[in-house]
């Protein structure tokens, strides 16, 4: 059995960091991503960002919109690039099942969290969310606010 190895700094590619404060992630799964062959060398350059970018379920398949991937200039002259293109997510059919039943009986959203590489491949970790209302987000900065203050006391206590 392969060794799992940890997401570093260097392989992941883009993080939506939007993600963790505005939802209660739930859990995660990872997917793979379809990509043409000027994306991914985007993505070896880091050139991708999924901040505004959210999935969908249709017709029993999940996607990705609005990841924007922005192209080299050194990208082939007779192909047609599209930064926000649709891009399909690869999924085995019970994860995707599981994904239908946690949006549509459960009434979760489900929202891209950071994108890596794994053994060579672009992988995209998503997370069944719930969002989080106005005083969940106070309630979680005055948490954050009292950890910091609290590591900074013991540290100089």
């Amino acid at each position: 059995m392969a060794k799992q190895k940890k997401k570093t700094p260097d392989n992941v590619i883009a993080v939506n960091r939007k993600a963790r404060h505005d939802y209660f992630i739930e859990e995660t799964l990872e997917a793979g991503l379809a990509l043409r062959g000027w994306e991914v060398k985007s993505l070896r350059e880091g050139k991708a960002q999924i901040a505004e970018s959210f999935v969908q379920l249709r017709d029993n398949e999940a996607w990705l919109f609005n990841a924007h991937i922005t192209p080299l200039l050194s990208a082939s002259t007779h192909i047609k690039t599209e930064p926000t293109r649709t891009r399909k997510l690869l999924l085995h059919r019970e994860q995707i099942d599981r994904l239908v039943g946690a949006v549509e009986r459960k009434g979760y959203t489900i929202v891209p969290l950071d994108l890596h590489w794994k053994g060579g491949n672009a992988k995209l970790t998503i997370g069944y969310a719930k969002g989080k209302k106005q005083h969940d987000k106070r309630a979680d900065k005055k948490d954050r606010d009292w950890q910091r203050q609290k590591a900074r006391i013991l540290k100089h206590g």
